[in-house]
């Protein structure tokens, strides 16, 4: 462990994040919050092509050649979104080789959702959810593995990707998805970064859009 941490001492981290209505990207040098860039930015009528030109805004071709990680979020958000950025992200991995990983959009924000319900108990366990146009709700399970002295050093846990379910169980506890765009991202950036710390990284092959229902949903 301690040759890969020196291998990459002054690593490059790139995050790609959706909601529902907005798209966002993240970058950061070497575990330096200071050195956080973030972009955010709410849809218009042609996400595909605006996404693209964005990125190249964001980064330049000299950072990007740079990176030693990237992660995405994979919903569930927009389903054109999701589909959109994760694209992007798997074709970047691919072409520089550099190694990926993704979180779901309900985990981006499960630590924001326990600290802001003063849920701190160990092992305890909740739902965060999204209600259907039609009919049912998209949910995903969270369990608080240990907490320190302060809410900000909460570490949880996914035990159950966000599915579809018919209905929410009365004796659990549940909570309504709030995107936070910007919040959002620096969760995803903390998240990347501890898991290219643990050498947990991924193929591109691996990192696949996370929407549970059809589009028209």
């Amino acid at each position: 462990m301690t040759q890969y941490l020196e291998q990459i001492k002054n690593y490059n981290i790139l995050v790609i994040h959706s909601t529902d209505n907005s798209f966002g990207f993240g970058y950061r040098k070497s575990n330096k919050i200071d050195s956080d860039k973030l972009f955010i930015k709410q849809f218009d009528n042609d996400l595909c092509n605006n996404l693209i030109i964005e990125f190249n805004k964001f980064i330049s071709k000299e950072n990007l050649q740079k990176l030693n990680k990237i992660s995405v979020s994979i919903g569930p958000a927009n389903f054109n979104a999701s589909r959109l950025i994760v694209v992007l992200a798997r074709t970047i991995s691919q072409q520089i080789n550099c190694p990926i990983d993704s979180f779901s959009s309900f985990e981006l924000m499960a630590k924001r959702i326990a600290s802001k319900n003063n849920i701190s108990t160990n092992k305890q366990s909740f739902w965060i959810y999204k209600k259907l146009k039609r009919k049912g709700f998209i949910a995903g399970k969270y369990e608080i593995c240990h907490k320190k002295e302060k809410n900000a050093d909460l570490v949880i846990r996914e035990i159950v990707v966000p599915k579809v379910i018919q209905e929410l169980a009365r004796k659990e506890l549940f909570f309504e998805a709030n995107y936070e765009d910007e919040k959002d991202l620096r969760e995803l950036l903390d998240l990347a970064n501890k898991n290219l710390l643990s050498a947990n990284v991924n193929s591109w092959k691996n990192v696949l859009p996370l929407y549970p229902i059809s589009p028209i949903n």
